[in-house]
């Protein structure tokens, strides 16, 4: 029978959680790095016992590590990121420019063809790419260098690069969203990017076609189209049909349309996950109700998810990257909150369970479906 392998991260370590493909019992291993706010942990879809962690703190700055046996045991890999090209400025809250300054890696994205290849995307906003397994990273300084750069401006969490998408069908095509600066495609490996936000509306921008300046939140796609891309932004539930190149929204019937994560049923691309949060400055759900909403039909109709969920006074949030599905036949859903629950559904939504309670806030959930 297969098992999956949960993988959290979260304000004070990391943690991981397993079960065979019943997902009724769960093994918790953990605090891995205690103490180390784990803003990301992946593991190579080539080789599952490879992954990545993303740990930092005040004190010590940042640190990549890899394990290559399921996470039994790790070791801390090339750490010296260094932004390549001028290293220029970008646009600070009040309009200053402000100088390129890395402060932490958000998110880590093993390569679909290569196992000693990764992304990390980073505050300041910039995308690297490690070759060798960690040992090196370069900065793909094509993004951070784009002729709109000066203009990125760092959403309420900094300025950084959260959502890292490649392409299944074409390698050298990589999507990338950035708050709050918006999403950014490249066709030719990282060389050279175009932003892709025709059709996005933000509050606070008065160009209805403007290239830059929106704060998204999170994109995903499903691998059997890749051309079709999901987004949530600061406000609005978006869509695109032509890998970014035009957007329309599909928020359709939702109570609010403010939040964080959104994700894809593993087999069925027209099924697609949000949590509604009450807004951009209230940062728990409407009405003390924890409720994930489904859409079967690629956005515009939605119905809520509640069973086994708290439906009064709860006062959580979920974060951009702590929601992932796995993909046993009967496809689990997953989501962490900032109160330290890790919710799973093993029916696609219709029932929940919180597999584990009382970790530190929950910044990140990846699962590994293991033959």
């Amino acid at each position: 029978m297969s098992s999956v392998r949960v993988l959290v991260g979260t304000r004070k370590g990391a943690f991981i959680l397993t079960a065979d493909g019943s997902r009724k019992k769960w093994r918790v291993e953990g605090p891995l790095f205690a103490g180390w706010e784990v803003y990301h942990l992946k593991g190579s879809p080539l080789d599952p016992d490879r992954i990545f962690a993303s740990q930092s703190t005040g004190w010590f700055g940042q640190l990549i590590q890899r394990s290559d046996d399921g996470g039994a045991t790790w070791v801390p890999v090339g750490n010296q990121f260094a932004y390549d090209g001028v290293p220029g400025t970008h646009q600070w809250y009040d309009g200053t420019a402000h100088p390129w300054e890395f402060a932490r890696v958000w998110h880590l994205e093993p390569s679909l063809t290569d196992r000693d290849t990764v992304f990390a995307g980073v505050e300041d906003a910039a995308l690297f790419r490690t070759t060798d397994a960690g040992a090196n990273w370069q900065e793909l300084a094509g993004l951070r260098t784009h002729e709109t750069g000066s203009q990125w401006q760092p959403g309420a969490g900094g300025m950084c690069l959260h959502t890292i998408i490649q392409s299944p069908v074409d390698p050298a095509r990589i999507v990338v969203a950035i708050s709050a600066a918006g999403a950014f495609r490249t066709d030719d490996d990282g060389a050279t990017w175009k932003p892709i936000n025709r059709g996005l509306n933000s509050e606070g921008i008065a160009d209805a076609d403007a290239e830059v300046g929106h704060c998204v939140h999170h994109v995903t796609m499903h691998p059997s189209r890749p051309d079709v891309l999901y987004m949530q932004k600061h406000w609005d539930i978006m869509r695109s049909n032509d890998a970014g190149d035009s957007w329309f929204e599909v928020s359709g019937d939702l109570p609010t349309d403010f939040g964080f994560v959104i994700d894809v049923h593993a087999h069925e691309p027209e099924t697609i996950y949000v949590v509604p949060i009450t807004s951009d400055s209230v940062h728990f759900p409407l009405d003390g109700r924890l409720r994930v909403y489904r859409s079967r039909t690629g956005g515009n109709e939605w119905e809520p998810l509640t069973v086994g969920l708290p439906q009064r006074d709860c006062y959580v949030n979920v974060l951009r990257d702590a929601m992932a599905v796995d993909t046993l036949e009967d496809c689990g859903i997953y989501f962490g909150t900032t109160g330290g629950q890790v919710y799973a559904s093993a029916n696609g939504g219709d029932t929940w369970d919180a597999i584990v309670h009382d970790l530190p806030a929950v910044l990140s959930v990846e699962v590994q479906t293991l033959a």
